[in-house]
């Protein structure tokens, strides 16, 4: 049996008879400005963006909210590699933080709008974007912690729980950047410096208070 939110219909004239998943996903993504939250958008809406008939677009989500989740997904996985690869071009130290930091801005920056959506649906969004958000922040929080006892155990200066540390350093990257979010561009030096001289005071901070506690 068809499925009730789905009917069964003759596709338009002119509409593309198959389309992607990602497909659907750009299709969102162009509608959305910095300010928009995925929520706003009706079903309708992405189908016409993505010249489809809007019965197609349940072959690959179930509803606005289900693109919702995906697109925050994507968006984490895209800001993941792009900041796994600036890790990959320095060496240690302030370069590993500045670097991560320029590519956490650059691709907030991007035309692709994926870091906005993450950003934005972290505070503005319903519960389950919100979830959906959390859940990216955990992958980064672990990621960073991994990455944090490689580099300060081979420099032999330890943190006092690199857990934590990993996710005051996420909190406080996302939440720089949700700021970000409404300053121009010409900011983006000074931010830069900022976000990456707070990083290395919690850092030190960790470091110290591992020396202190033994």
């Amino acid at each position: 049996m068809t499925p009730s939110f789905a009917p069964v219909e003759a596709p338009e004239a002119g509409r593309k008879h198959q389309i992607s998943r990602g497909d659907l996903l750009m299709a969102a993504l162009r509608l959305l400005g910095p300010h928009r939250s995925v929520s706003s958008l009706g079903l309708r809406e992405v189908a016409r963006e993505a010249d489809i008939a809007p019965n197609s677009f349940y072959r690959h989500f179930r509803d606005i909210d289900d693109l919702a989740v995906a697109l925050i997904e994507l968006s984490g996985e895209a800001l993941r590699k792009v900041v796994d690869q600036a890790r990959v071009n320095v060496v240690s130290g302030n370069a590993v933080v500045r670097g991560s930091v320029q590519a956490f801005m650059s691709q907030l920056r991007s035309g692709d709008g994926l870091l906005q959506v993450l950003l934005r649906e972290g505070t503005t969004g319903s519960d389950a974007f919100k979830r959906a958000v959390d859940r990216q922040l955990d992958f980064f929080e672990e990621e960073l912690r991994v990455e944090l006892v490689r580099l300060t155990e081979a420099a032999d200066q330890p943190l006092h729980d690199p857990a934590l540390a990993a996710r005051a350093i996420t909190r406080l990257i996302f939440a720089m950047g949700t700021h970000a979010l409404d300053q121009p561009p010409e900011h983006d030096a000074d931010l830069i410096r900022q976000m990456t001289e707070m990083v290395m005071m919690i850092l030190l901070g960790s470091r110290n208070l591992r020396a202190r506690l033994g």
